[in-house]
């Protein structure tokens, strides 16, 4: 049998399996409570609206449905997403947007259309994991950009354009999750979404913003998207139905300068030629009836008590040791740990799974590895009954190795 190995090709060889999935793996028994996924809560999901959607979609429109559907999507949900980007202060058309198989797939043609080997993107520090992914099988070189609490910290990545542009390295975007980022939780400030869009301008760089939790606010000042901040189309939005609906439709959009969207939609047609018909009119539908707004307004509740109930857990059960401390966010469906320098959380994690609690390793989500002290936590998924259990198992597990590293 010849080598199959050496006959792959570059971008191949640059693919890593996602850390997610993989922990997903390990962790998808009943006896271990999970917070590693970014799974929504199924019992969220309108199953009813869905089920009675379907079946009037098959009974009316199955000739369109069930066919083969332009690339750029369909015409009349690119028409409702246009009324829902005019909500958010965003003046565009059906020209801007680009309809996608979720949001990861506009990361990947982001990645394809844009990189070149060793090009250099800036991201943040920690990064969402899926979007590394894509970037790396391109070749890109990734410059991550440290956050604190108000998110990424502009002052640094102005400093990191400033040198790239005097080396006439040819930077081509900025990835950024600016509301309630996976992985931190943490919301992108006002003050630094407005200097994110003038260094934009500055150093005429795209920023590509990921915002598939927007909605998904649940305290706070609601702040203003970049798309809707910008004037000049250097941002390019990624948004989803899989948090805000149900991930099983994987229906996502791109919103874009309509140069780029026909670039989206040039490598969309080499990918799988259209987004499922199927899955489209049963979003369409959801959205022309109506129903979004108030889907929205419910899983709002439930998560914002599902939070509620980690951070109640997490005051409660976690050692008070200097050094550790997390997040507080204030909408979607992670918060980050941060433990003492002393203790690396991949070193952990089997420990952990002893306890049948699971969670994200935070290296997973640096590009540069470092993190080894954080974890991700989803509240999502899990029960209030399995946070509280889970965080408490969790807890015991850092207690023992604080006390291990003092004995030693």
């Amino acid at each position: 049998m010849i080598d199959l190995v050496k006959n792959f090709s570059i971008i191949a060889r640059r693919m890593k399996k996602s850390v997610i999935r993989e922990l997903l793996k390990l962790t998808n028994k009943p006896e271990i409570i999970s917070f590693a996924g970014g799974l929504p809560d199924p019992n969220s999901f309108p199953q009813k609206e869905i089920l009675e959607i379907a079946r009037d979609v098959l009974g009316k429109d199955a000739r369109i449905a069930l066919q083969y559907g332009e690339t750029a999507g369909d015409p009349r949900l690119r028409s409702e997403l246009v009324k829902l980007a005019k909500q958010d202060g965003e003046n565009i058309t059906e020209d801007n947007i680009l309809v996608t198989v979720a949001s990861q797939q506009g990361l990947d043609m982001l990645g394809k259309i844009f990189i070149d080997p060793s090009d250099p993107i800036l991201v943040e520090l920690p990064s969402y994991v899926g979007g590394l992914q894509a970037f790396t099988c391109y070749g890109a070189h990734m410059v991550g950009v440290p956050m604190d609490d108000d998110g990424l910290i502009v002052d640094v990545l102005e400093e990191h354009l400033k040198q790239l542009k005097a080396q006439e390295e040819h930077y081509k975007f900025i990835y950024v999750v600016p509301d309630f980022q996976n992985p931190s939780g943490v919301t992108l400030s006002l003050e630094r979404r407005k200097k994110l869009i003038r260094l934009s301008h500055e150093y005429h760089v795209l920023i590509i913003e990921d915002t598939p939790y927007r909605e998904l606010r649940f305290e706070g000042e609601n702040l203003p998207s970049l798309k809707s901040l910008d004037n000049t189309d250097n941002v390019v939005s990624l948004h989803s139905f899989s948090k805000i609906l149900t991930p099983g439709l994987r229906v996502g959009w791109v919103v874009a300068h309509p140069s780029i969207i026909n670039k989206l939609t040039i490598a969309k047609q080499s990918i799988d030629l259209c987004t499922p018909p199927l899955s489209q009119a049963i979003a369409y539908e959801f959205m022309h009836r109506g129903l979004l707004e108030g889907h929205i307004e419910t899983i709002k509740k439930v998560y914002k008590k599902k939070r509620d109930t980690m951070l109640a857990a997490l005051e409660k059960h976690m050692p008070r040791t200097e050094g550790l401390r997390w997040t507080h966010p204030q909408g979607g469906l992670f918060l980050w740990l941060i433990l003492p320098e002393q203790i690396n959380a991949d070193e952990l994690f089997p420990e952990a799974l002893k306890e049948n609690v699971a969670y994200v390793t935070g290296t997973a989500f640096h590009c540069d590895g470092s993190g080894h002290n954080t974890m991700r936590l989803n509240f999502s998924y899990p029960s209030e009954e399995q946070i509280w259990e889970g965080i408490k198992r969790l807890a015991h597990v850092i207690e023992k190795k604080l006390l291990a590293l003092h004995v030693a």
